[in-house]
């Protein structure tokens, strides 16, 4: 299987990223999921943590998830390494991924469309399609609404995999959304 790395480019690990970085773990498995570019501890209890950058890291047979590269991510590209820029999103994007890390590498990039993913999302797509699903065959939805609490709703501007007709959202994000609680 191959090993999914989260180049951590946020200045600390807020409670969003901790919970979607837990839920990738959940997704792909913690010998699977490497997080780079941090120290923090507490992410240890569910990936390897390694404090260099992953541009620091000689890997062979790699590739960044970005969402304006050039070419689309195929089950034919059977890389060893998928690197995801893990930062939390602007909307409208921003191009972080780019600015952050494509294109400080000469590694080569795929997309999984244009639309910006949740951080989870983009892993699970990616581990389908490595799986040998073709992008096209994955269902997602754009636009998440959520209730929050009656006549209150919040719209996630983002890309989601569809499991089982649902958007595929991390359950710790949904329950601190609803009660109204800060990040």
């Amino acid at each position: 299987m191959p090993i999914y790395i989260i180049e951590h480019l946020d200045r600390t690990v807020y409670q969003w990223s901790f919970f979607e970085y837990r839920h990738i773990s959940k997704l792909v498995g913690k010998k699977n999921l490497w997080i780079t570019h941090t120290k923090s501890s507490r992410l240890k209890e569910f990936a390897k943590i390694i404090p260099q950058s992953v541009l620091d890291l000689d890997l062979k047979n790699a590739c960044i998830l970005d969402p304006l590269a050039e070419e689309t991510l195929t089950p034919e590209d059977n890389f060893e390494y998928y690197i995801f820029g893990g930062i939390l999103g602007d909307d409208p994007p921003t191009e972080k991924t780019k600015k952050f890390l494509s294109s400080k590498s000469s590694l080569p990039t795929r997309n999984l469309e244009p639309e910006q993913m949740a951080t989870d999302n983009a892993v699970y797509m990616t581990k389908l399609i490595a799986d040998g699903t073709p992008i096209e065959s994955i269902p997602v939805v754009t636009d998440v609404e959520l209730d929050l609490r009656e006549g209150e709703s919040v719209i996630l501007p983002y890309k989601y995999v569809l499991v089982n007709g649902k958007p595929l959202i991390c359950k710790a994000i949904m329950e601190k959304l609803k009660k109204g609680e800060s990040f």
